[in-house]
């Protein structure tokens, strides 16, 4: 499995979850808010998540990660070429997610 589907099945295991087209490239999004996006960066595939600017400073010294380009310090993308830790990505995907759905459609509160 690619690294595509593998965030494809993370993402649209949450409710009301779709997978749309925007700016080129796959974003997955709760009714009109995106959460996650699969998007080149420099010439490499990349996984952008939504993250509270608190935590910002938390990926600071990770290779693995850096600032989302547009993301105003509010999403933090992560390289998806290599080796990459799925079960930290399902985590920021979730994170991502609770930050745009409203509680109401949440499963695990």
């Amino acid at each position: 499995m690619n690294a595509l589907d593998r965030l494809r099945k993370i993402c649209l295991a949450f409710p009301e979850a779709e997978e749309k087209i925007g700016h080129g490239h796959p974003v997955f999004q709760h009714r009109q808010e995106c959460f996650a996006a699969f998007e080149p960066a420099g010439g490499r595939a990349a996984i952008a998540v939504r993250i509270d600017p608190l935590d910002a400073g938390i990926f600071a010294d990770d290779a693995r990660f850096f600032p989302t380009p547009y993301g105003r310090g509010k999403w933090i993308s992560l390289w998806a070429d290599g080796k990459v830790d799925w079960k930290l990505v399902a985590q920021l995907v979730e994170q991502s997610y609770r930050m745009v759905a409203p509680k109401r459609v949440r499963t695990t509160e």
